[in-house]
């Protein structure tokens, strides 16, 4: 089937324009003037773009499908904002599933609570024990029906990668980061190999529907009560019920060392073959985040002293770094305190380019090492949502992270101005996994319009203006970017590409820069086939 796309303009990699673009069986056969394509088309169907943008499929560089279908399944608190409006949410799911022992889910933002800490009493009014999941995914709010069924009690004392938070008393307060998080995440039920399945689909239409066509699984393996997703990713790719381009990141197990690289090994080799997966990248979490604390800092921080936490010994990183990258893995780390930022670039010196490791998050890099991205082929993954004012920046970070330190935060033009590479991602179900969204404030460090946060007073104060980058460079982060990261074959609009393309309703080079996250994606195309139109068009 021929479709030729005409009627706007198409977006093909890093700021370059074409009238219309020619796809032949699932590929793209020709770029250029639309006189020409016309001619070149025979018989064709036409997408008119309506004045819109084409662009290619976007690739998400660091995200949770699954993990996103199943709180969505669950008692989901990531729509709604503010203490009485939680509480309301979790009493209707509970009338509404008697059924279920556990009142289990997510969502909720750590700004809806004074120090970022519910309480366990406010959710004893349940029957049952519950465990939701905070909205980064590096905390859970419990009652106390689950802390007695876990064991956990004053003198249960801190795992080494986590924290039980406490009353005065020592009695526990609620709220486990980190490690502490499996204390209780563990007891919860199981999903099912159908309840896996139903959650990848669900992400993968959701997804779709947002123009996102390829990503990578930031996480594959056990973590924080989550279960191993790489069977349910195996069994989509084997009966191609997977239609997008997936690269897992297999977890690495902080506690452990060398002698899981065998298995690491041995579960890539399970997805070798596959067309839409592959096991090629590695996971590291070098630390946690800096509302709790456990991000890794070079200096103490304000209000609590302590510098977080280095989850894998700096001394023995580089060992596992350079064995990972001589079997050919990519590595990818989350490090959003500077310390850590700075132990995954140490332990990445001197490993090769070409297995195009990146870093996550990328929260505060200190100056002197904004340059080494660069300098050692380093690709920086960014989360661009994250880098405005909104409630959990204004009341905690910014107050326990102090100057200068504050101003050291998502640096994306400094990093761009030193020829850094860019990826790009959500980490959904953290935040939106809405591209367009995180382009919007990637481009001018305010919040987009429609984001749960926009009503918050300093929402339209740029954060930190001085590092925002343009609408070409954050295109292509999400595209020829994540897809480079991902070594799929899409992310450019060029001759001999798969057709994996997204038209958008208007054309945001268009619009008035402030207005770039009112885009919305009228259709998504993988290989030259339809997989999302949005009702109307």
């Amino acid at each position: 089937m021929n479709i030729l796309f005409r009627g706007g303009r198409a977006f093909t990699a890093r700021g370059a324009f074409a009238e219309a673009v020619l796809v032949r069986d699932g590929v793209i056969s020709a770029v250029g003037a639309e006189r020409e394509l016309v001619r070149l088309a025979g018989a064709h169907e036409t997408v008119d773009l309506d004045g819109g943008l084409l662009v290619p499929g976007f690739t998400d560089a660091h995200i949770h499908p699954v993990q996103a279908g199943l709180e969505r399944a669950k008692c989901d608190l990531s729509e709604i904002y503010g203490l009485d409006a939680y509480l309301q949410k979790i009493a209707d799911y509970a009338m509404k599933n008697r059924d279920k022992g556990w009142i289990d889910g997510g969502g909720w933002d750590m700004s809806a609570f004074p120090g970022g800490l519910p309480h366990r009493s406010r959710l004893d009014f349940l029957d049952r024990p519950a465990y939701l999941i905070q909205r980064d995914h590096h905390a859970a709010w419990v009652n106390t029906r689950a802390l007695e069924l876990a064991g956990i009690s004053r003198d249960t004392p801190d795992p080494i990668d986590g924290r039980i938070e406490r009353d005065p008393d020592g009695t526990p307060s609620g709220v486990l980061h980190e490690g502490a998080m499996d204390l209780v995440g563990l007891l919860t039920p199981r999903p099912t190999a159908a309840d896996l399945d139903a959650a990848l689909a669900d992400a993968e239409r959701h997804l779709f529907s947002l123009g996102v066509t390829g990503w990578q699984d930031a996480i594959v393996g056990s973590y924080a009560g989550s279960d191993d997703q790489l069977p349910t990713y195996l069994s989509a790719a084997g009966s191609g019920r997977l239609r997008a381009r997936v690269v897992g990141a297999l977890w690495w197990d902080r506690t452990r060392g060398l002698e899981q690289i065998g298995e690491l090994v041995e579960r890539r080799a399970c997805a070798e073959g596959l067309d839409r997966f592959a096991a090629t990248s590695v996971k590291i979490m070098q630390d946690g985040i800096t509302e709790n604390f456990t991000a890794a800092t070079l200096e103490p921080y304000c209000l609590c002293g302590g510098t977080g936490l280095s989850y894998v010994d700096p001394a023995k990183l580089k060992e596992y770094v350079a064995e990972l990258d001589r079997l050919g893995f990519q590595v990818h780390f989350h490090a959003i305190g500077e310390r850590a930022v700075r132990e995954a670039l140490d332990s990445l010196a001197g490993t090769d380019p070409a297995n195009r490791h990146h870093i996550a998050h990328l929260q505060i890099i200190e100056p002197s090492d904004v340059p080494r991205f660069a300098e050692l082929g380093v690709t920086a993954n960014l989360q661009p949502l994250w880098a405005t004012h909104h409630a959990q920046m204004d009341e905690l970070t910014l107050p326990y992270l102090g100057e200068p330190r504050s101003s050291w935060q998502y640096p994306f033009a400094d990093l761009l101005a030193h020829g850094t590479r860019f990826c790009a991602g959500s980490d959904w179900p953290v935040s939106s996994a809405d591209p367009l969204q995180g382009v919007h404030v990637a481009v001018n460090r305010t919040e987009p319009g429609g984001s749960v946060h926009a009503g918050y007073p300093t929402a339209r104060t740029p954060f930190l203006p001085g590092q925002r980058i343009d609408l070409a460079n954050a295109l292509t982060a999400y595209t020829a970017g994540s897809a480079w990261i991902n070594r799929s074959p899409a992310g450019v609009v060029e001759e001999g590409r798969p057709a994996d393309l997204v038209v958008l309703d208007r054309d945001p080079f268009a619009l008035p820069q402030g207005e770039i996250w009112t885009t919305r994606v009228r259709m998504t195309f993988v290989d030259g086939e339809p997989v999302y139109q949005r009702a109307g068009s």
